[in-house]
């Protein structure tokens, strides 16, 4: 079995058994870049792609407006999940469909706009992932995305990118907007303006979402409680765990060529 495959497993059996998690999480059913990204996505008669999709919510959030929606994650029990949640909003315009981001099972140019939310850090290959999305986006169409993002300095990438992994094995990399811009354009996209929030993760919720192992979340606070001042201040760290995220949203337009 190949790394791409292992991984894409470890994901699968990671969120298949944290459907009903997603599905009711408040932390990815709200905030402004939900609504800002569905805002993008949100185009009568086009046909969006959701990658990624998770628990669904930009899914949902864009359904309502546009013609056709195609939820896209690697585990199943997350989509049947998503479709029960669709058919229970009355939103018979969602589809499910069980595939790799890297290898994305459509035409090219099938969707008016290809939209992804929380997702990006899991993948194994993102410039090859961001090529299948250019590869199946209309020449005209949108190209949104929404992650969390590292702060830049290492110190505090490094916290991070450890609480992050421990949390959650499936976890790869929260990139930075650098790497972001520069992986978008090689990909055929020219990237636009992004849009930065801040993201309060309550540590508990966040924890219990992922189901992750006493050991491990014994582990995470004992970095949080041995951080320096400048980590504990950038995270807004807090006595019970919780902390503060950076998140982006970029959007970007194929490069025409």
């Amino acid at each position: 079995m190949s790394d791409s495959h292992s991984h894409d497993a470890q994901i699968a059996g990671q969120f298949g058994g944290r459907a009903a998690d997603y599905v009711a999480s408040a932390v990815h059913a709200a905030g402004e870049d939900l609504q800002a990204l569905a805002g993008i996505g949100a185009v009568p008669h086009a046909a969006v792609l959701d990658l990624g999709c998770g628990g669904g919510h930009v899914t949902y959030a864009v359904a309502p407006h546009v013609r056709s929606v195609t939820a896209l994650d690697l585990s199943q029990a997350m989509l049947d999940a998503v479709a029960a949640e669709a058919r229970r909003r009355g939103l018979d315009n969602v589809q499910t469909r069980q595939a790799s981001v890297e290898a994305l099972p459509f035409p090219d140019a099938s969707f008016e706009r290809v939209l992804s939310r929380y997702s990006a850090h899991h993948w194994g290959d993102v410039p090859a992932a961001l090529r299948e999305a250019r590869r199946v986006l209309s020449p005209e169409g949108r190209f949104g995305l929404v992650d969390v993002v590292h702060p830049g300095p290492p110190l505090l990438d490094t916290h991070l990118q450890a609480w992050q992994l421990l949390r959650d094995p499936s976890h790869v990399r929260d990139y930075g907007e650098a790497e972001w811009r520069a992986m978008l354009a090689e990909a055929g996209f020219v990237p636009g303006t992004p849009r930065h929030w801040r993201v309060r993760m309550e540590f508990s919720s966040w924890i219990a979402r992922m189901g992750t192992p006493e050991a491990s979340v014994t582990a995470i606070r004992a970095l949080q409680q041995g951080a320096s001042e400048p980590v504990r201040r950038h995270f807004a760290l807090e006595e019970d765990g919780s902390f503060t995220l950076d998140v982006m949203l970029i959007e970007a337009e194929p490069d025409g060529v």
